[in-house]
């Protein structure tokens, strides 16, 4: 059984590696942006390179790096400079590119300075101009520049409540749009009316370009009034500072201008394209499960909400399915993705997709030929060098020969430290990408 396992384990890290593989965002950008013959191609526009006095690059998040390296490569010889706000110092440089390490997910001093910075150089640019904006996940707390009247304390404290009251990653955005300066379309209003093409990787469900990153260059239909609802409808209103509360309420009387909707004129010089989403990771995901000799069962639906309700019904769909094998048939691998949320109300060390494992792992316990596994695509889950974890139906067994109570970490939402003795934990590194979480179950024939 063991040796089963570790096998089992090893088909998942395969799969892991081939959906994240998928994403890599040089190839996502070689992918979708070329230069052929002095003409810059991208989908159905097609851009004269020497029409334009200078181009600029401007990005946040923790793909922006190996974006800008891939666009440099692909405009070459054509000069371009430009900064980027990333949350970890790549290995290399973008030659002309300068590189502000900022805070994420809780925005810092940098944050605010690349913000600031990247306002400050887009208001330069001019209508023979071009500016490519490089937008991944993390964007939002990278690009941090505070409304007029707020402070980056405030931000941040916002940030930090909305992160623990397991808001959505869409109600976290909408009320960041409304704090900020350079989020929901503002950072495109500074670089009208020079040309922009946007480039981003979804770490979204619905891979809208008005959440991912908080939308710095694309329209914004939300409002003051939908900010407002988020923070009441999570309770924490009362626990906001009160100036955020004044500036939204102020907003949703209107005496703040709305950020841009999608229509305003000054889209219409403006492209966007999703370059890599979560749906093409599942997809890389399960071409490799098929070829590993599973039979794949996709979730139609990605996958979203508290985590541990979403381990255990992972758990009990892979015992049913467990349940109706015949002895021939072939192993099964049911393969979803999303981003799940986690109401942290403990001192506990782990992530999303950690919790979600745990909650399987209880789920599971006792069962024989079944693992769970769960990953975030950026190689980190949660303020943990691990991007996620496995279990099986041994690993309540083999905690608790560490005395390790699997319930109570759990609780205490600690699964980082139910893990890690266990050798579970799934690190990767940072993969220089991020479209979310993959999650996974390997099923044989008890």
């Amino acid at each position: 059984m063991p040796n089963l396992t570790q096998s089992m384990k090893s088909d998942l890290r395969q799969v892991i590696s081939a959906a994240i593989a998928a994403v890599d965002p040089e190839r996502a950008v070689a992918s979708h942006l070329q230069q052929i013959d002095g003409t810059l191609v991208l989908q159905d526009r097609k851009l004269q390179v020497s029409a334009f006095s200078r181009i600029k690059l401007l990005g946040a998040g923790k793909a922006s790096a190996r974006m800008a390296r891939a666009v440099a490569q692909i405009l070459q010889p054509h000069h371009v400079s430009g900064l980027l706000s990333v949350r970890e110092l790549p290995d290399f440089e973008v030659a002309g590119v300068e590189l502000i390490l900022a805070g994420h997910p809780v925005p810092n001093e940098n944050s605010q300075r690349a913000a600031n910075a990247a306002l400050r150089l887009a208001a330069q640019l001019s209508a023979t101009d071009l500016a490519i904006c490089l937008v991944s996940g993390g964007a939002s707390a990278l690009w941090s520049a505070p409304a007029p009247g707020l402070t980056l304390d405030e931000k941040a404290a916002t940030t930090r409540l909305l992160l623990q009251c397991g808001a959505s990653i869409e109600e976290i955005n909408c009320v960041r749009k409304h704090l900020s300066a350079i989020k929901g379309g503002r950072l495109a209003q500074a670089i009208a009316p020079a040309t922009l093409i946007t480039l981003a990787l979804s770490d979204v469900i619905g891979d809208d370009p008005g959440v991912i990153g908080s939308g710095p260059t694309a329209g914004d239909p939300t409002t003051f009034a939908a900010a407002l609802a988020v923070i009441t409808k999570h309770g924490i209103r009362r626990q906001l500072p009160s100036a955020i509360v004044t500036h939204l309420e102020m907003g949703a009387r209107g005496e703040f201008s709305e950020t841009p909707t999608p229509d305003e004129p000054l889209f219409h010089n403006a492209s966007y394209s999703i370059i890599a989403a979560n749906s093409q990771a599942v997809a890389a995901a399960a071409r490799c499960a098929a070829q590993l000799g599973y039979r794949v069962e996709l979730c139609e639906q990605p996958v979203s909400g508290e985590a541990r309700r979403v381990g255990e019904e992972l758990a009990q769909r892979a015992m049913t399915v467990q349940k109706s094998l015949r002895a021939t048939d072939p192993p099964v691998m049911i393969i979803s993705g999303g981003e799940t949320t986690v109401t942290h109300a403990g001192s506990g060390v782990g992530g999303r997709n950690q919790e979600l494992v745990l909650a399987a792992a209880i789920a599971i316990a006792g069962t024989g030929r079944l693992v769970i596994a769960s990953v975030g695509t950026d190689g980190s889950d949660g303020p943990t060098d691990a991007a996620g974890a496995f279990a099986d139906g041994q690993s309540l067994t083999r905690g608790r020969k560490l005395k390790l109570e699997a319930a109570r970490f759990l609780a205490e939402h600690n699964s980082y430290n139910f893990f890690k003795p266990l050798n579970d934990l799934i690190i990767t590194g940072p993969t220089g990408t991020n479209v979310m979480d993959i999650q996974l179950a390997a099923i044989r024939k008890p």
